[in-house]
């Protein structure tokens, strides 16, 4: 009988560590010794680069943001009792600088072929300043700081006080915002708006330095830095800025052709739209003149 051959086991007479089972007859392989171990790569370098990225993209999304704010609103603290009962000393507001942007539309059309527009048409997006609107402004070019007033007079208005009331070509203004008759001018304060500036009051008007007073005079619709719009601070005082709408608007003819101390009430009050319209129209047709230089 043929005599079974004996093969003898792999060396260490177990499967290898690996768990593939090696076929009797190969080179088994060599035991690793430390120096041929490869080096876990350290992921402290990449996971510090990536910190620092986000921290970067971080900052520059937040210095975006700001600055994207900054085109729309920018903040103001009110300094002093001049807008008194309505805003307080100390208030911090929000103001939309983009309330009264304006462009002349000719402007843009004689960029394109044909005749050039000579005439004014002026756009105003988001409306033109209105009476009641509370608004920021640069009193003249080397003012320290910026005011905030009430607008009362628009261009070819004429502004009168009569018996601690505001009139307005003629018409005693409705001023329920403020603590009755309480408008006084202790100089000759009678006048005409210019074109393209507003006349302006404090809430407090006898503790208020306004269009009154020679320093400030009319204020020019291009110092004009925006519209208050939010308060913020202190909280008991978050909300809108309280602007105010007129019931009755001003007769725009009231007024004009007589003495300011004898003009007469008008009879047939003159819309916010009306006067729009006639404003545009009396722009492009360059009827209204630039009647009391600023003072």
């Amino acid at each position: 009988m043929a005599q079974e051959e004996q093969r003898p086991s792999p060396p260490g007479g177990s499967v290898p560590a690996t768990g593939a089972a090696s076929q009797w007859g190969t080179t088994a392989p060599e035991t690793a010794t430390p120096g041929d171990i490869a080096p876990i790569p350290s992921t402290t370098a990449s996971s510090g680069g990536r910190a620092i990225r986000e921290i970067v993209e971080t900052l520059l999304l937040a210095a975006l943001i700001f600055f994207v704010v900054r085109l729309v609103v920018l903040n103001f603290r009110v300094d002093g009792n001049s807008m008194v009962p309505n805003l307080q000393d100390e208030q911090m507001l929000l103001v939309n600088v983009n309330a009264y942007r304006h462009f002349d539309l000719n402007n843009v059309l004689n960029l394109l072929p044909g005749d050039d527009q000579t005439e004014e048409r002026m756009v105003w997006p988001f409306g033109e300043p209105e009476r009641g609107d509370i608004i920021v402004f640069n009193p003249d070019a080397e003012a320290e700081q910026p005011y905030i007033k009430r607008i009362i007079g628009l261009p070819g208005e004429t502004i009168t006080f009569q018996d601690g009331y505001v009139h307005v070509n003629g018409q005693q203004l409705d001023e329920s915002y403020i603590d009755g008759a309480v408008t006084e001018c202790r100089r000759e304060c009678d006048m005409v708006v210019s074109e393209d500036h507003v006349y302006v009051l404090g809430d407090n008007r006898n503790n208020s330095t306004d269009s009154r007073s020679p320093s400030v005079g009319q204020v020019p619709l291009s110092n004009v830095i925006g519209k208050a719009w939010l308060s913020y601070w202190p909280m008991d005082l978050f909300g809108f800025v309280p602007h105010y709408d007129y019931p009755n608007d001003i007769d725009a003819n009231a007024g004009v052709e007589t003495a300011p101390s004898t003009a007469a009430p008008a009879a047939s009050p003159e819309t916010r739209e009306e006067r729009r319209e006639r404003r545009q129209r009396e722009r492009g047709a360059g009827e209204v003149p630039t009647l009391v230089p600023r003072n």
